[in-house]
């Protein structure tokens, strides 16, 4: 892609620390990337807890040196781990919340970011809203790429289920573009039943077949992206969690910060 003159990006973007290769930060630690990040003009930065070398990385004192260094770069943080919200008997994990609450907060996090879970139809917001009083992050669940995780009916029904207790604001979503094509739905659909509720926005395209499918970058002429972009709101941040190229990794970056920023 060339040196195309964007307008002032409307939009954040985040880079997800998975773009710059799982082994990599297992490898390097988060902090390793931080200042490619920022030179590449993104506003903010996603910690992925599974990408800890050891338990050691997400120990109080090494979160928050990982958050000021994080901030000291000018941009905001993300925290993600991989437990899901509900049980797989469908009960609220508030042994997962709290503790990613714990975490999120030592990183100084702006939102936490969990998977849906078993949910089985009954929300639990009250307790949800009561876990969340006093953290400064904010909860967002994010579609997945298998069939508890990742249907557009499944958040239908966990939104309505807040709506019905009286919870609504208890958490937003995390709209995963790609992730919704692991279960085989369709993301524009996903987009008109959900806009209202989505408050971040992960961004990758997919290549392969079911188990085998992979995450990659998306082309810059995709007409699905622009077409989402118009339907989900401009204010939610986008997320790059694709894979930069290798080769001129830091040139990538910032031509993909770029284009999302602006798409």
């Amino acid at each position: 892609m060339s040196d195309t003159n964007y307008e002032l990006p409307v939009t954040q973007v985040v880079i997800v620390a998975s773009a710059f290769g799982a082994g990599a930060v297992r490898q390097r630690g988060h902090a390793a990337w931080l200042e490619v990040a920022a030179n590449a003009g993104a506003a903010g930065f996603e910690v992925r807890r599974e990408l800890f070398a050891q338990d050691a990385d997400t120990a109080p004192q090494a979160l928050r040196s990982l958050g000021a260094a994080i901030a000291a770069c000018g941009l905001w943080a993300v925290y993600s781990t991989p437990s899901g919200l509900y049980d797989d008997d469908g009960a609220l994990n508030t042994t997962a919340l709290a503790a990613a609450y714990t975490e999120a907060d030592a990183l100084g996090a702006r939102w936490v970011k969990l998977q849906l879970g078993g949910f089985a139809g009954q929300a639990d917001g009250a307790a949800i809203v009561r876990a969340s009083a006093g953290h400064r992050a904010r909860l967002l669940v994010e579609n997945g790429q298998g069939a508890q995780n990742g249907t557009v009916a499944r958040f239908v029904e966990l939104f309505a289920a807040l709506d019905r207790e009286g919870a609504s604001a208890a958490l937003g979503m995390t709209f995963d573009i790609g992730n919704w094509q692991w279960p085989g739905e369709a993301p524009i659909d996903a987009a008109h039943a959900l806009a209202g509720r989505v408050e971040y926005v992960h961004c990758k395209s997919s290549e392969g077949e079911g188990a085998r499918r992979f995450p990659v970058a998306p082309s810059f002429e995709d007409p699905l992206f622009p077409a989402l972009f118009r339907i989900l709101p401009r204010t939610a941040p986008r997320g790059i969690e694709f894979p930069f190229a290798e080769r001129g990794l830091a040139d990538d970056a910032r031509h993909r910060v770029a284009w999302l920023a602006a798409v």
